[in-house]
């Protein structure tokens, strides 16, 4: 086996970052991805700054362990090739808008009477269905919608988007829970189903502490930074030479922070004492802590905090990250050379297995590379082949 998925195939119609995030986790779990692109353009993000010897970064980060092949949906003939795709599929994903894949024959109704063992997973922006069903599913657009934007940024500063594409990759990872889930229970009936991932709906599933706050007092939370309602200090303050994340959670915490920082007072300080004092102190603490955590740097603070076991951490850039010693040890920067990239790096597999982990086996394809491939081994021969290509089908 190459992974816990191999044998299953999944035939990905989407495009952006949603789809292409879940069907790229199925591929790195060992499932053989078709994507299908439009012609001349493929995905849209193939057409994302900046560039890497021509190809689209944006492209290349959620593109591996797929095959690509082009085709039109909108003609007789592509959703045709496209139908003969879901019978040797075991998962669909796509993300077109609600009711576009119904018009070109290929929504889930038409898709089970071919194929009954079909997973079919939609993604969009709010469901399916209900009253705003047709809104965009644009990520920055659904980080305001979903109320994100508003509990992101200073307090008294602009709404902040957050810095990467959020929404867009808890609906992908939905996606995949839900797929799973599917996978398992046709295990034991045999039969697919439809799956739905939006991303306003796993916005608000992430909501989680902050909708419930909400639900309890009537209170609407508001932006507060790198810092938390619930607990402090918790966020990023300033020292020496940057800027240092500290995480108390637990009075016990406290106390060790206070040791680390050599204040031994504030422990005893009645504004600080609980966590509750704390939070209720907020201003004031952060008042007595900038000046003393701005007399040392970064780094240097860190390793008194973990050696006392404060939870804490220098504001990394991504090229700290991505050379940590533990992102190279947990393989999380993998090589994957392509013929016009030969210097090819991607982030690695985060889900880890013990007996069948997934891999990083193919780069990004090119588009539509596998074009002739893949309809070969549908049982088109190189005459019908050259029709669809005349008829710009594929």
């Amino acid at each position: 086996m190459s992974g816990p998925l191999a044998g299953i195939r999944v035939l990905e119609l989407s495009r952006h970052l949603a789809g292409p995030f879940a069907s790229m986790t199925l591929g790195d779990l060992g499932a053989d991805v078709i994507k299908v692109e439009p012609r001349i353009r493929g995905d849209d993000t193939r057409g994302y700054p900046p560039f890497w010897n021509g190809e689209s970064t944006y492209y290349l980060s959620a593109n591996r362990n797929k095959r690509s092949i082009t085709l039109d949906l909108g003609t007789t003939e592509g959703q045709e090739v496209a139908r003969a795709l879901v019978v040797k599929s075991d998962i669909l994903i796509e993300n077109f808008r609600p009711g576009t894949t119904e018009r070109w024959g290929l929504g889930y109704e038409h898709l089970r009477e071919i194929n009954p063992r079909l997973i079919y997973c939609a993604i969009s922006a709010v469901g399916s269905n209900g009253p705003d069903r047709d809104r965009a599913g644009v990520d920055l657009l659904m980080q305001a919608y979903a109320g994100l934007m508003s509990i992101t940024g200073d307090e008294h500063g602009a709404p902040v988007r957050v810095g990467t594409s959020v929404v867009d990759l808890t609906a992908g990872a939905n996606a995949v829970q839900g797929i799973l889930a599917a996978l398992y229970i046709r295990e034991r009936t045999g039969q697919g189903q439809r799956v739905e991932s939006s991303l306003l709906e796993g916005q608000i599933s992430w909501l989680t502490y902050h909708a419930v706050a909400y639900l309890a007092s009537g209170e609407v939370p508001g932006r507060l930074g790198s810092f938390h309602a619930s607990v402090a200090p918790y966020g990023a303050f300033p020292t020496g030479d940057g800027y240092l994340v500290v995480a108390v959670a637990t009075d016990a915490l406290w106390r060790r922070f206070c040791g680390a920082i050599e204040q031994p007072d504030l422990v005893t300080d009645p504004r600080f004492a609980t966590n509750i004092d704390r939070c209720a102190n907020r201003d004031a603490l952060h008042q007595t802590l900038v000046p003393i955590l701005a007399a040392r740097g970064a780094v240097d603070w860190a390793v008194a905090m973990d050696a006392a076991g404060v939870p804490c951490s220098p504001v990394n850039s991504i090229d700290t990250v991505l050379g940590l010693p533990q992102s190279q040890y947990r393989e999380m920067v993998v090589d994957i050379p392509r013929a016009d990239l030969p210097g090819l790096r991607l982030p690695g597999v985060a889900i880890k297995l013990s007996d069948t982990p997934g891999s990083v086996r193919t780069p990004p394809p090119r588009l539509g590379e596998h074009t002739d491939e893949v309809l070969t081994e549908l049982g088109y021969d190189g005459e019908r082949i050259s029709s669809l290509r005349e008829k710009n089908v594929v």
